[in-house]
């Protein structure tokens, strides 16, 4: 999987947990729908590292946290 890819599923993971519509997470982060689209949708190659942080905090995380998953483990990791 692709750092994108994880980035993506993680973030979608967050959101169905906690019951937040992308529109929500929109709003909360003021993160623009079309920003929010490329991001969800996997559609950057790579990330703007302040607009994740930016939803990261706006879903009220630490990075840490975010990135306390299986899902950034080296070996299931593939950067591009």
């Amino acid at each position: 999987m692709t750092l994108s890819e994880a980035v993506s599923t993680r973030i979608r993971q967050i959101l169905k947990d906690r019951k937040i519509t992308q529109y929500k997470l929109e709003q909360m982060s003021g993160i623009s729908h079309n920003t929010m689209i490329f991001l969800l949708n996997n559609k950057y190659k790579s990330c703007n590292l302040r607009t994740l942080v930016i939803v990261i905090m706006s879903l009220n995380m630490t990075i840490k946290e975010f990135f306390d998953d299986e899902l950034f483990s080296n070996e299931n990791l593939e950067v591009d």
